[in-house]
């Protein structure tokens, strides 16, 4: 009896590892959580990721990549804007959006053309034209573009440069900046209040649109070490900002006052997300990324597949999520379960 019931054991164990191996991969790949890579097609380096929803997004990088997807990245598509390195990328419905671009200094046909434009789409990434901001200095190079729900948009860099529209970017304004700093990262919670952070521990706010801006200040000893590449907030008062050396700095009072958080990564920071006020994201140099449920009281390190550095980092909804960095890196996160806070 125990010899029959060994056999029909071992039959059933069998079965179900053939069925296991007959399964698509991407189906196995489906139902286990955590970080797993995808294959982009480019060994570019990837600059920034956007998501309308979970299935629809967008990939831009050096050499003009621009990359779309309608299987929430299971397949990439290369599409043509131009050739020029991509810096950033937004999309406000299916069919407009915006890229950030920059000409390599070699490149520039004439010695007052200035490095950094925009690109426009009303067609979903069809077809794009050339945006250019007008007086915009010649030598200052434009990284990101942030716009509010309600289609204000504020593009900015070197030297503590803004620009600002309020006409869905057919034009585009200078705004006095309080900065000369490299302006790195940012983000507007509605089409009034909003922070952007940079070089040498640099955190501007407003409440205006930003029309005008008020620098928070931070220890000497700060500002002489930490550079600040990305800001997240889920309200008008609580945020975190992130930087070089595993900085990570929480405010909850609109940025009036900040405190550092023990990230526990000594790699710098490039990007951070949260979702809500206890559950965020952040990723950086080596692969890094981290996590946390507490609001940042404590963050643990998650394993990305990858030691490449990751540069930006994008979720659509609370279960899916996407990291895309050097040499073509995307990696992609599906959640069925918590993370795992104990690695």
């Amino acid at each position: 009896m125990n010899l029959i019931h060994s056999i029909k054991t071992t039959n059933f164990s069998c079965s179900c590892l053939l069925l296991l191996l007959l399964l698509p991969s991407q189906q196995i790949n489906a139902q286990t959580p955590g970080w797993a890579k995808q294959r982009a097609g480019t060994m570019a380096w990837l600059h920034a990721v956007f998501f309308l929803d979970q299935n629809r997004g967008w990939i831009v990088g050096s050499k003009g990549t621009l990359l779309a997807t309608i299987d929430g990245g299971n397949t990439w598509q290369t599409k043509a804007a131009t050739t020029d390195v991509l810096r950033d990328v937004y999309f406000s419905d299916e069919q407009n959006g915006w890229l950030v671009c920059e000409k390599n200094l070699y490149d520039l046909k004439e010695k007052n053309e200035p490095r950094t434009y925009l690109m426009q789409t009303t067609d979903g990434g069809d077809h794009w034209k050339r945006i250019d901001i007008e007086g915009i200095e010649i030598d200052i190079t434009l990284v990101r573009v942030v716009f509010s729900r309600g289609g204000r948009g504020w593009a900015f860099g070197e030297a503590g440069s803004i620009y600002s529209t309020r006409d869905g970017g057919a034009n585009w304004t200078r705004v006095t900046s309080p900065t000369r700093r490299l302006l790195l990262g940012g983000i507007f919670v509605d089409d009034d209040r909003g922070w952007l952070v940079g070089a040498g521990a640099t955190i501007i706010q407003t409440a205006d649109g930003g029309d005008t801006w008020n620098v928070t200040k931070l220890p000497q000893a700060i500002e002489n070490s930490v550079r600040f590449s990305a800001a997240s907030f889920i309200d008008n008062r609580l945020g975190w900002a992130v930087g070089s050396g595993g900085t990570i700095y929480r405010t909850s009072n609109g940025g009036r006052t900040w405190q550092m958080q023990n990230s526990g990564v000594s790699t710098d920071l490039y990007d951070v997300k949260f979702l809500d006020a206890m559950e965020g994201w952040a990723v950086g140099a080596e692969g890094t990324i981290i996590y946390t449920n507490d609001a940042g009281m404590h963050w643990t390190t998650q394993q990305s597949g990858t030691a490449h550095p990751l540069e930006r980092i994008f979720f659509a909804g609370r279960t899916q999520g996407w990291a895309v960095g050097f040499g073509g890196t995307v990696v992609k996160y599906v959640r069925t379960q918590a993370p795992d806070l104990h690695r």
